[in-house]
């Protein structure tokens, strides 16, 4: 955490909050990406539209962010392209498992007191610590 920006942080969470606020004020929808981006795999029979926006709002805020001047951090990925698609896979069904991600539990099921999304949450936070443990001390990656 060298980069660590508190300011930026703050903001970034405040932006993530007020949007995922607002879809649910002015939309009455819940900002899960999974169930966003897996309802516009296979399309409900209404509801496509907002769906495909969110979307591509998430795709195209980086390339507006870069176009208006800001610089983005670099990427790099250490890890083979066969471990990225087992990981994306597990993910995936880690979704799918719990009713929705790590962002839908964690920024909109906590903000609306869900007990489901509270549970899910609490475990996501215990394997997530287990998991760095892990790899960090017992099998020094």
């Amino acid at each position: 955490m060298d980069d660590f920006t508190p300011v930026g942080a703050l903001l970034g969470g405040a932006m993530i909050g007020a949007s995922a606020s607002l879809l649910l004020l002015l939309n009455g929808r819940v900002a899960g990406i999974s169930g966003i981006l897996g309802s516009l795999l296979v399309p409900p029979a209404r509801g496509t539209a907002w769906r495909a926006a969110f979307v591509a709002g998430l795709v195209l805020a980086p390339v507006a962010y870069r176009g208006l001047g800001g610089d983005l951090p670099p990427v790099t990925i250490g890890a083979s392209f066969p471990l990225l698609v087992v990981a994306g896979l597990l993910v995936g069904f880690g979704a799918r498992l719990g009713s929705g991600c790590t962002g839908g539990h964690g920024v909109c099921g906590i903000g609306r007191g869900s007990p489901r999304s509270l549970a899910a949450t609490g475990t996501f936070m215990t394997v997530a610590i287990l998991t760095v443990l892990v790899a960090r001390r017992l099998v020094g990656a």
